[in-house]
């Protein structure tokens, strides 16, 4: 399980620019609360770092 990651939106993408909303879209978080796992990538960490005020990362 190390090698993946889960993310949860805690925050509301409105009013956000639309990369950061595509952004959350990318990574699958449609919706507040929703949570979901991904593979520890170099790419979704990347995602993770654009969205981190709107979102919690468990390792």
């Amino acid at each position: 399980m190390s090698d993946t990651v889960t993310v949860t939106q805690i925050k509301s993408g409105i009013g956000s620019t639309k990369k950061i909303r595509a952004t959350l879209v990318g990574l699958g978080l449609t919706r507040m609360q929703k949570t979901v796992i991904r593979k520890d990538t170099p790419e979704i960490r990347g995602m993770i770092k654009k969205v981190q005020h709107l979102v919690r990362v468990e390792e």
